[in-house]
């Protein structure tokens, strides 16, 4: 077997490889090796392992990087929930959250989603591209390797496609893999406010449809949260994109105990998201259901919300838990999985590994891309990070953990101590 491309000597390689998703004991095996190797061929992986069992041959046509054990290698991340295309700024509301508002009272004074539904109708495909674009380039000097990006800042069918044709452009010409999901049901906008079942029909009956015909999204995600979609609207949505070939996903018990996680479960959706207030009932029926809890502490640490999701709660019941930034104007304010990773740890109580594998092979399976990504094992993609020292550097918030990002076994952040074109 040969190789293009051979990293030697890694102080700790964490493969996190085997069977998605991890849930449990067994989401704490990282799959750590002392002394690790990683080879790939034309992007994809042909060997993970400790450097002492790599085969020989494997070095003779490659670009050989010696990390002399000075640094790690993790797989790189994926980033499971993200809003990362929008127009506009909301800059004056962290004031007012600062100052002491809450996330309902500025939503009531014309702030929150809609603030950035307006802006966001008003910007042109180029304009909401480039913010995308530079968004996406700090996701990917934090190392995300894989994302997904949410519509539903638009609101109407023809903003919804337009913010889907950007994502989907996005993944295209964008080192990081995107994966894009439909949320049309994000809000209900100002024009509806007083006819919201007819909002919720023009979500089942057009905009679904047409997302559908258009091949523009993967899934599809409702937030079902009180003042927003009712347990029942939220199920009409989720099994309307069901039938037209869009997987389900969900904002699920954020602010309040009302009912999303006893949907997710009752459509059979991927994921369930935020679960800030989750019910140990919820838990129960989320692992019943095989349903992937992704957790956003960024998310819930910049809204001031007070608590976290009981990530130890759900690992112990069984629920795979996944992590992600939430990058959005409103509350995802950080593009850093890393310090997704450290919140995890410090503030939902989780283990480093249990981080790590949330962080990559778990949000990997619940955007259903683990068969490609998400570990460092034969056959997938050769997308890692490198991180200077021991691996668990990569929770010291505001240093520099990230030394060199490959995706495809192609350097696209950072340096290594050769040159990895040959």
């Amino acid at each position: 077997m040969t190789a293009d491309l051979v990293v030697l000597h890694a102080r700790q390689l964490m493969t996190c490889a085997g069977p998605a998703p991890r849930r449990g004991a067994a989401q704490a095996d990282a799959g750590t090796i002392e002394d690790g190797a990683v080879a790939s061929l034309q992007g994809s992986i042909v060997f993970a392992g400790p450097t002492a069992e790599l085969p020989r041959n494997m070095l003779t046509a490659a670009s050989v990087v010696d990390l002399q054990l000075r640094h790690s290698v993790v797989p790189g991340f994926v980033d499971a929930h993200t809003h990362a295309v929008f127009g506009g700024d909301r800059s004056d509301e962290l004031r007012r959250r600062l100052a002491g508002a809450s996330y309902a009272e500025i939503a009531e004074t014309g702030g929150g989603i809609v603030s950035t539904v307006a802006a966001t109708r008003a910007a042109s495909e180029s304009a909401l591209a480039g913010a995308a674009t530079a968004r996406l380039d700090e996701m990917l000097a934090n190392g995300t390797t894989t994302c997904e990006i949410k519509s539903g800042y638009g609101l109407t069918t023809e903003s919804e496609l337009k913010l889907l044709r950007v994502i989907g452009d996005a993944g295209r010409r964008h080192a990081i893999s995107v994966v894009a999901t439909f949320m049309g049901a994000h809000e209900v906008p100002l024009e509806y406010r007083n006819r919201r079942a007819e909002f919720v029909d023009l979500v089942v009956d057009e905009m679904i449809p047409a997302v559908a015909r258009q091949n523009v999204a993967r899934w599809c995600d409702v937030f079902c949260e009180e003042g927003v979609f009712t347990p029942a609207e939220s199920t009409r949505i989720l099994r309307a994109g069901q039938a037209a070939g869009l997987s389900a996903r969900i904002h699920a018990d954020e602010l309040g105990s009302t009912g999303g996680s006893q949907v997710a479960a009752a459509v059979g959706a991927r994921s369930a998201d935020h679960l800030i207030f989750v019910s140990s009932r919820d838990i129960s029926a989320l692992a019943t259901a095989n349903v992937a809890a992704t957790l956003l502490p960024i998310a819930a640490f910049y809204l001031k919300l007070g608590r976290f999701a009981p990530a130890r709660q759900l690992i112990e019941a069984g629920v795979p838990v996944a992590l992600a930034t939430d990058v959005n104007p409103g509350a995802g304010l950080s593009p850093s999985m890393p310090f997704a990773i450290a919140l995890a740890c410090f503030a939902m109580g989780m283990t480093f590994e249990e981080a790590l594998v949330a962080a990559t092979l778990n949000a990997a399976w619940s955007l259903d891309v683990s068969g490609a990504t998400g570990s460092l094992e034969n056959g997938k993609a050769a997308d890692f990070v490198v991180i200077g020292g021991d691996a668990i550097n990569i929770i010291r918030v505001g240093a520099t953990p990230v030394a060199a990002v490959v995706k495809g076994g192609r350097l696209v952040h950072g340096t290594l101590p050769t040159d990895m074109t040959a």
